[in-house]
């Protein structure tokens, strides 16, 4: 039993000390502009990370195809439009503003504002409601009368 526990242990250990491979490059402008451009550009897998960060088989090939077209010559913005043209719009962290990601681009700031309209429109509703004027004596009184008759009354 002991034995078990100590290869498990040992097992447990090895698990943890163990890192993914990351690929490198010879030329070390080369690995660091096949990095910025995978900062640019957003996991379609994982969808919060970009494909540099991202662990996803997606990424890791979508890694690994930047660095064959920057071995090819291709240009940033050339390699770029093929992600673009091959994944959408969604693959940039930040997409154009044209009429597909309209919503995208204004969402936050149509939220914001109806936000702040439902904010202000409820904060002048409880003003009004506690600015209302008290009862006047013969208010006072009648409802008095209403309270005690109601309460006259036999409960069920």
């Amino acid at each position: 039993m002991k034995l078990l526990a100590l290869v498990a242990a040992l097992l447990f250990a090895c698990a943890a000390a163990a890192q993914n491979a990351v690929p490198t490059a010879a030329d070390p402008m080369t690995n660091k502009r096949a990095v910025q451009l995978g900062e640019k550009l957003r996991c379609l897998v994982c969808q919060n990370q970009s494909i540099e960060e991202s662990n996803a088989e997606l990424a890791v090939d979508l890694r690994r195809q930047i660095r064959e077209m920057i071995a090819e010559g291709r240009s940033d913005a050339n390699i770029i439009d093929f992600m673009v043209q091959r994944y959408g719009d969604f693959v940039l962290y930040q997409p154009p503003f044209k009429a597909a990601t309209l919503l995208l681009w204004l969402g936050p700031g149509v939220l914001f504002a109806s936000g702040l309209g439902v904010l202000i429109y409820n904060l002048r509703r409880r003003r009004a409601q506690r600015d209302e004027q008290p009862l006047t004596a013969t208010q006072q009184k009648q409802a008095e009368r209403l309270l005690a008759a109601g309460s006259e009354q036999p409960r069920r």
